[in-house]
């Protein structure tokens, strides 16, 4: 069994301000209970899943009920600065699950699948994709932004399963391509243009994209798994994505 921790600490300060005035997403309704709400019970729910971190807002998290396995602890900033948080309150811990609060479809199915997807989790860097047809099949509604690799078309997961030993490895390289965003010429000097010129004819594979992302955070050993569970995709950071998230659970 894991330990997951939730990162809650986004302030409502964006698109879905409109659909809330409470001052972080994670504590956003959807039916009768909140984003984190939804989230945390699946995590619960899972088979393979044990304690449950939440890093958020303290004290609006305090006024929220869960079950004696879940624990809280203040936000310190940013997503980098909650992990680190929660990675230290866990210390000790092997793997670690990460999960953001926006994916309030989740369930504990698609958790215990994602798990089993990473095997023996001799890896450092577990990342799940899910691919278009699937999550446009369960929720045709959903606007997602995708990828087209050799294999299909793809959009990304929002779990993560980590090794902490790597995690301060992966912070230095991550934040040299974030700060490289924004500049084309930039990226393509440390991705190289073999790997741009595959990505733009669409003949760029999982695999070749998984080794350069591993190479590019210092060598650790990643591991992208396909899922077929698009609730581990479909996040809520828009109004028409809680319109959609709020009529499924509605419906359930």
């Amino acid at each position: 069994m894991v330990d997951a921790v939730v990162l809650a600490g986004s302030p409502n300060n964006g698109p879905l301000k409109e659909c809330s005035p409470v001052r972080h997403e994670a504590l956003i309704p959807l039916g009768a209970k909140t984003m984190v709400e939804h989230v945390v019970d699946a995590l619960l729910q899972a088979r393979q899943v044990d304690r449950v971190l939440i890093i958020g807002p303290a004290e609006d998290l305090s006024g929220l009920s869960f079950d004696h396995r879940t624990s809280m602890a203040p936000s310190q900033g940013g997503i980098l600065e909650n992990i680190e948080a929660g990675l230290k309150i866990l210390s000790g811990a092997k793997r670690i699950l990460l999960v953001t609060s926006d994916i309030p479809l989740l369930t504990p199915q698609a958790v215990d699948d994602f798990l089993e997807l990473c095997g023996d989790m001799a890896g450092d860097l577990y990342y799940p994709v899910i691919e278009k047809m699937v999550v446009e099949k369960k929720f045709p509604a959903a606007s997602r932004t995708y990828v087209k690799l050799k294999e299909g078309v793809f959009t990304g997961g929002n779990l993560f399963l980590l090794n902490p030993a790597v995690y301060k490895k992966c912070v230095e390289n991550g934040e040299k391509i974030i700060s490289l965003r924004k500049s084309p010429i930039g990226l393509c000097r440390m991705l190289g243009l073999k790997f741009v010129m595959k990505f733009l004819m669409r003949s760029l594979t999982l695999k070749e994209a998984e080794e350069k992302v591993c190479r590019l955070l210092g060598g650790i050993k990643g591991v992208v798994v396909i899922s077929k569970h698009p609730e581990v995709g479909v996040d809520v950071d828009k109004p028409d994505d809680y319109e959609l998230a709020l009529k499924i659970i509605e419906q359930n």
